[in-house]
């Protein structure tokens, strides 16, 4: 166990190390950052000013170095847009995030798995076609369509909800659901066939030649051993709401680290950029070690050597 720890806490390492080496080297790319700065009174002084500032003046190797020792203390330079500490914007944006991610998870879990139980047990009925159905428009919606759609619908032909921005429970529906709906089908086919596979199982076919009730076996047995699938869902959901955020926070407007990602890219903004996909990475990859990590534990048969 120990040594798969070990393995996986270096794997990802390497996964960070690579996806924020590829942003930077990307960032770099685009263009010269300092061109952001540039107006009709900047001289060539000041503009050799900001290369050596920036370590603009260093091969691109050591650069990311620098930037790399920075940001392990937690500091990812000058926003050039905000003229701020990117590390100071990108803190301000976390609570929206977070606040919509759980929105969403929420929405997901009481929606997908109530109706994967109430498929996998109704199997071959209306309602198991009807989940079945909601769980293919899930996958095939996208998500930006989705949101406009339900912007269209709810907010400007009956005026119930408000269209973007973040501000009461409102606010929160629209764009929880346009998040949540594609985690919902995830969870909703994971229950489905968890519990279809459980209630086939033999302990279960004896626990019912034993005369014990269908609810008994259904919520003591069944349920409990068909969430393992689900909960190691949920794990790698939250880190995928979390870095999935840009497209539903880009158009509901939600000031969160997703629209951030967005506005810094168009803005050439290379310290925030890179900084919220470092932080994205790490929470991903965080979230799949803890995951593997725990999947031992919930499973007593699973052993890693």
């Amino acid at each position: 166990m120990r040594n798969f720890a070990i393995r996986r806490f270096i794997y990802m390492a390497v996964v960070v190390f690579a996806t924020t080496a590829l942003v930077f080297v990307l960032s770099r790319l685009t263009g010269d950052p300092r061109n952001v700065l540039l107006d009709e009174y900047t001289s060539l002084e000041q503009y050799e000013a900001w290369g050596k500032k920036m370590g603009l003046d260093r091969p691109l190797v050591v650069q990311y170095g620098i930037w790399v020792a920075n940001a392990a203390r937690g500091d990812f330079g000058q926003s050039l847009s905000q003229r701020t500490n990117s590390f100071d914007v990108i803190r301000q944006r976390i609570p929206g995030t977070l606040q919509l991610t759980v929105g969403a998870f929420i929405f997901a879990f009481l929606v997908g798995v109530p109706l994967g139980v109430l498929s996998a047990v109704r199997r071959g009925s209306i309602l198991d076609y009807t989940g079945r159905v909601f769980a293919l428009f899930g996958q095939a919606l996208p998500p930006f369509w989705l949101g406009i759609m339900l912007i269209l619908i709810f907010a400007v032909q009956f005026e119930l909800l408000p269209p973007y921005g973040r501000g009461g429970i409102s606010h929160y529906i629209l764009p929880s659901v346009t998040l949540g709906w594609l985690a919902a089908s995830g969870f909703l086919r994971l229950m489905r066939s968890s519990m279809l596979e459980v209630l086939d199982s033999e302990f279960v076919k004896f626990a019912r030649a034993k005369g014990v009730s269908s609810g008994w076996i259904l919520w003591k047995h069944a349920l409990r051993n068909a969430m393992l699938a689900p909960l190691t869902y949920a794990g790698l959901l939250l880190a995928g709401l979390i870095t999935g955020t840009v497209v539903t926070e880009t158009v509901f407007a939600w000031p969160g680290l997703g629209r951030l990602a967005v506005q810094s890219v168009k803005a050439n903004d290379f310290p925030v950029m890179t900084g919220v996909v470092m932080l994205f990475a790490v929470v991903y990859v965080g979230m799949n070690f803890i995951v593997d990590i725990a999947y031992a534990y919930l499973d007593p048969r699973i052993r890693y050597h």
